[in-house]
């Protein structure tokens, strides 16, 4: 049943083609928009509208009538921009409405499309193609979008069609995000509008300081390399700056120290104010400006500060209805959400990030079990949890409808008001049973999954960790075990562990490596490798670990420099030069190269090379434009340098989010292999 469901998954990208998603809800709760693939198969996502009183789901516009490929036509900046969302999908990726969610833009091969919701009428506007980042004003009278690295708006009827600002120089930008906004602080916006549709502020951004890097794909040398614009640890980043652009063609620059506060990590304008986010490069200080689009002179509104790093948390900051302000606190070892200033939260329920506001209902995520991610309200003396199930839960509010994402254990659903939208979604023919337990003296959070229908015996171990500060592995979603469950019916126990740094766990976890980089998260792996070995029945000498990208790293770390604990190592993306990965990313927990050349020698894997005793099969793909596959072929060439035999597997094509079908076979291949189970 499962000899072939490595590329079931990878055809259904996950079980998540024919899910609804990108669900936005009308100000009157009566309707809900959303995207959505016609099957499980089907890459091609068309844009759909549900009436919330009936249930009646209607296609609004049709990605395939309008000409959409499986492919689809895309640009380098739209594909680039898909990977910083890592989105694998096709047809209509994104859609952006008024205010009154009257009148919807979207984008379709690099074309522009309106879609007027009351009518269903679906309209293609003659913009210069290609055209990216489309986005109509509140009003719904003009949309602007981005072509040529210039940011250019268009009305509504296709009239007038003009610039509002273009480069001035030949690596300036404007309206889009810099490398390190996407990847690294999950700002993928490069204008805001105004409510009132007069103006917008816009990002211009010179990469001219950032060093060039090449990235090609030895698989199609008729193409010619990419210039990628990548800002390693220690090298200049991006100059971004901020200008309210009016549409009459006036224009002012928002103004506050740059050179302090170079990161620009959210920007907020609604009817209360507009408001900018702004960071120093260290990170340790991270300020809320008040700024006057009429004369770009900007206040303190708010600052924290901290002696390692101040955190950025999603959808904040913001304003309720009535114009106070929302944040974060962090208070002793718990995240908790402020209202002007004064936190409404309790001590112990750690804030995730806000959804929605509702007037001044604020929807939000938080947990006080750091494997599940619940939905609350806040309204001015009232808190309520909305979800009762564990799992991993996202949804919106607006209107008095809620909209509930819910990944658990047992399904992935999405529900109005308690009623499930349609999933065209393909029936997993495997149910992952991940087993959830606090292991170590740390209590660490940690996933077992054992072969589906085990009734005991000593089974082999494979760890399939992350450990690193962007995402958890052990949560209660069943979503999010497909490969580990896959690889466990293939005759292992697969412990998955989140040790020290990963999210989910409060500030103080957040920091626990200290200034030791490696040492804590592989010694987090070994402690929950023998706690669970004291509840399941673990060959202790058939220890294989797998993982990519942070995990990745791990894997390499593992059999590096604990050869005495693990056997194999498989790994993916990883990054292997501390000095060769992203300046925003890096710098947080490294501080700069220059002023702490130790942590980065401490931390990375080259000189390592020579201790390798290990099966190592590292796999990377040729385009990654996130960690890029100089740090595969460095430490290889290093291994191949100290006589260290090695595996090196490149793939063709392939970004940073890997998905190539064959690719779980053939690591069950070397795992076989290297702990002598073939």
């Amino acid at each position: 049943m499962t000899s072939r469901f490595p590329g079931l998954v990878a055809r259904t990208q996950g079980f998540t083609l024919g899910l609804a998603r990108n669900l936005v809800i009308t100000p009157d709760g009566q309707r809900v928009l959303f995207l959505r693939t016609p099957g499980g198969e089907d890459l091609v996502a068309s844009l759909w509208i549900l009436d919330v009183a009936t249930g009646e789901e209607r296609l609004l516009a049709d990605a395939a009538a309008l000409g959409a490929a499986d492919a689809g036509e895309m640009s380098e900046r739209e594909r680039a921009r898909r990977e910083r969302a890592r989105d694998r999908s096709a047809g209509i990726s994104a859609f952006n409405t008024d205010a009154g969610v009257r009148t919807i833009a979207f984008t379709l091969d690099m074309r522009l499309f309106v879609a007027d919701v009351s009518s269903g009428e679906v309209t293609e506007i003659a913009a210069r193609t290609p055209v990216a980042e489309a986005r109509i004003d509140p009003t719904g009278h003009w949309i602007a979008y981005v072509h040529d690295d210039e940011l250019r708006v268009i009305s509504r009827d296709g009239k007038e069609d003009r610039p509002l600002a273009e480069p001035d120089g030949p690596e300036v930008t404007w309206g889009l995000p810099e490398h390190e906004a996407s990847e690294s602080m999950d700002r993928f916006q490069g204008y805001w509008w105004a409510p009132d549709g007069r103006s917008l502020v816009a990002a211009r951004v010179d990469n001219a300081p950032v060093p060039v890097w090449w990235i090609s794909d030895p698989a199609h040398p008729e193409r010619p390399p990419t210039a990628l614009r990548y800002p390693a640890a220690g090298a200049p980043n991006a100059d971004v700056s901020l200008h309210v652009l009016a549409l009459d063609g006036s224009r002012v620059e928002i103004d506050w120290d740059r050179k302090a506060f170079e990161y620009v990590t959210r920007v907020t304008w609604d009817a209360t104010a507009l408001l900018v986010t702004v960071q120093n490069r260290p990170q340790t200080v991270m300020r809320i400006l008040t700024a006057d689009p009429a004369t770009g002179r900007t206040t303190l509104r708010h600052e924290d500060t901290a002696p390692d790093w101040t955190t950025i948390v999603s959808g904040l900051p913001a304003h309720t209805s009535s114009g106070a302000l929302l944040w974060t606190v962090e208070d002793g070892d718990t995240r908790r959400l402020t209202v002007d200033g004064e936190a409404v939260t309790p001590p112990g329920l750690q804030i995730d990030k806000l959804l929605s506001i509702d007037g001044d209902t604020v929807l939000f995520s938080a947990f006080q079990d750091p494997s599940s991610r619940e939905l609350w309200t806040w309204s001015p003396g009232h808190l309520q949890r909305i979800t009762t199930e564990d799992g991993l839960h996202d949804g919106r509010l607006r209107g008095g409808t809620a909209v509930i994402d819910a990944r658990t254990l047992d399904a992935e659903t999405i529900t109005v008001n308690g009623r499930p939208i349609n999933s065209f979604a393909a029936v997993p023919p495997l149910n992952p049973r991940p087993h959830l337990h606090w292991l170590g003296e740390r209590r660490l959070r940690t996933a077992v999954l054992l072969p589906t229908g085990y009734t005991g015996g000593t089974l082999p171990v494979l760890m399939d960790p992350y450990g690193g500060r962007a995402a958890q592995r052990a949560v209660a979603a069943r979503s999010r075990y497909w490969a580990s469950q896959w690889f466990a019916d293939q005759g292992f126990a697969v412990v998955i562990a989140d040790g020290r740094g990963t999210p989910g766990r409060g500030p103080a976890w957040d920091r626990a490596r200290g200034d030791d980089h490696p040492a804590p998260r592989l010694q987090d792996q070994v402690d929950a490798l023998h706690a669970a070995a004291d509840l399941f029945d673990l060959d202790l000498e058939r220890v294989g670990i797998r993982g990519w990208s942070a995990g990745g790293y791990l894997a390499a770390l593992a059999v590096l420099r604990r050869p005495d604990v693990f056997h194999a190592g498989i790994a993916g993306a990883p990054v292997t030069d501390m000095h060769l990965y992203s300046s925003h990313w890096q710098e947080r927990t490294l501080g700069l190269p220059a002023e702490n050349p130790a942590m980065y020698a401490q931390a990375s894997l080259i000189d390592d090379a020579a201790d390798l005793r290990r099966p190592l099969l590292l796999i990377h793909g040729l385009v990654d434009d996130n960690v890029l596959p100089v740090h595969t072929m460095k430490l290889s060439a290093a291994l191949l340098a100290a006589g260290r035999p090695h595996t090196v597997l490149p793939l063709p094509g392939a970004s940073h989010m890997g998905a190539v079908d064959g690719l779980w076979e053939y690591e069950l291949a070397f795992l076989r292999q290297s702990l002598g189970l073939s």
